[in-house]
């Protein structure tokens, strides 16, 4: 019995409680969504498929073809070169997808802004278990007679754990402007 449970755990406790983090705030953020942005991003996601494209290149031939058929049949073109009912058109939908796609990405950004505090949550606490595996390899390596003691300063700065608090208040204060 307990082969099996170790068996179904690939990962240890807080990988799979990371994972369990990742997945909890992507359904967050599905459920949070307003039907209205659930809208906008399945119709944005449809505007960036390559049939979507296909469609409006089809479309827009067609209707010069309709048009130039009517001409050399001598009938009254419903839109006559240069086309300006079908420019205006194009423009239309044209701005209605920049914003469509906009507002989409917008929320998108928002996913990537939870997504990056968490991935900063992870990186700090990285740094403070890495920080307690030097601050017990030189404790050990203090303790054990059989290894000469040395003053080891890098080792020593490494060792002690990171104020959270500081570095997060030293990456809002910093500008933007400034280089890395």
């Amino acid at each position: 019995m307990a082969e099996s449970k170790g068996a179904a755990r690939i990962f240890s406790v807080h990988i799979d409680e990371t994972i369990s983090s990742i997945a909890k705030l992507r359904a967050e953020h599905r459920e949070n969504a307003t039907p209205i942005q659930r809208s906008v991003d399945r119709v944005a996601k449809f505007l960036g498929r390559p049939r979507f494209i296909a469609s409006i290149g089809f479309l827009v031939l067609g209707w010069i073809a309709l048009n130039m058929m009517l001409i050399a049949l001598g009938f009254r073109a419903i839109d006559p070169p240069p086309f300006t009912w079908l420019a205006e058109a194009v423009s239309l939908v044209s701005l209605c997808m920049v914003v469509l796609i906009l507002v989409a990405q917008e929320r998108e950004d928002e996913l990537g802004q939870q997504r990056e505090m968490l991935i900063l949550e992870l990186a700090i606490l990285s740094e403070q278990k890495i920080a307690k595996v030097i601050q017990l390899l030189e404790q050990s390596r203090r303790d054990d007679p059989n290894i000469r003691d040395r003053l080891d300063p890098e080792a020593e700065t490494m060792g002690q754990a990171l104020d959270m608090r500081s570095v997060l208040s030293a990456i809002t204060e910093k500008p933007a402007s400034q280089p890395k």
